[in-house]
């Protein structure tokens, strides 16, 4: 049954790295004290495409960006409604800049910086369905190396803050969740826009096998996201702006192993000013609970 419970309750959690303040896959699970879960997740995205607020624009320069990210992350529950997250990326990102005219490559890789999370929800069981309420505060550390043309991390010290609503039958999966980022001033004055935005999930069970404790779980996304201007010594972000992106997301889960694969396609971009679309965004996971 704890197996079950798990993979039922593991698929939850929104991936949208622009939005720090969501938690790993296995932030709502495992349920029962003392227990821990650990994953590893690739992340991609990027784009070629320029844009000028929310219009294509030429790019006779070719200019690009491209993030790729492996994250480590990890949860303990102390017991069913306070647990403790981390998040751990090894970076890897390339770049084509305007400099002065000319399209210059820039690449940079190493450890981005360090978010943890205090993830505290009250659960109701009302017979036909169970549902819970959930504030998350988490802090991110400037672990990330803030040297350089391309650095990886700012060198701050963000604050972050999410409330969340979540019910589910045995069947369905329903998820709201608003987020919030508090982002400071940082190395070399390099200083990222403050960030806000919603999250909504959408979940179908198809499939469950008691036998094997083995099954198929399927969700939609739709999340939407408004970061404030960088300062003008930031390095390290995509100018300010909003952004509306939706997909599907794909969960195979054994036992307490799971697999989730997520696409997020934006459908709504408004850039300031002049910058490369954020592009689609690739997650690929798997992970375990004890």
């Amino acid at each position: 049954m704890k197996y079950i419970l798990t993979a039922l309750l593991i698929l939850s959690a929104i991936q949208i790295e622009n939005a720090n303040a969501d938690q790993p896959v296995m932030d709502m699970a495992p349920r029962w004290e003392k227990g821990y879960g650990i994953q590893i997740r690739q992340e991609y995205y990027g784009s070629s495409k320029l844009l000028e607020g929310n219009n294509k624009i030429d790019n006779p320069l070719g200019l690009e960006r491209f993030v790729s990210k492996t994250w480590l992350e990890g949860v303990y529950t102390f017991n069913r409604s306070v647990r403790a997250t981390f998040k751990l990326p090894f970076v890897y990102q390339r770049r084509i800049k305007n400099i002065n005219g000319t399209g210059v490559r820039q690449e940079n890789s190493g450890l981005g910086d360090l978010i943890l999370g205090v993830p505290l929800k009250h659960y109701r069981n009302k017979g036909a369905y169970t549902d819970n309420f959930g504030i998350t505060p988490s802090i991110r550390i400037p672990t990330g190396e803030s040297s350089g043309d391309f650095p990886i991390s700012d060198g701050s010290w963000d604050f972050g803050l999410s409330l969340s609503h979540s019910l589910e039958t045995p069947k369905y999966y329903t998820s709201v969740e608003l987020v919030y980022w508090k982002n400071t001033t940082g190395k070399r004055n390099m200083k990222a826009g403050d960030e806000y935005g919603i999250d909504i999930d959408l979940g179908y069970h198809p499939y469950h096998s008691d036998i094997t404790s083995s099954g198929i779980f399927t969700m939609w996304n739709f999340n939407a996201r408004h970061n404030g201007a960088p300062s003008e010594e930031n390095l390290t972000t995509f100018t300010g702006g909003e952004l509306v992106r939706t997909g599907p997301i794909l969960v195979l889960y054994r036992e307490n192993v799971m697999f989730r694969a997520e696409l997020q396609y934006p459908i709504y971009e408004d850039v300031d000013g002049i910058s490369n679309s954020r592009g689609p965004e690739v997650n690929i996971g798997i992970g375990v609970a004890f």
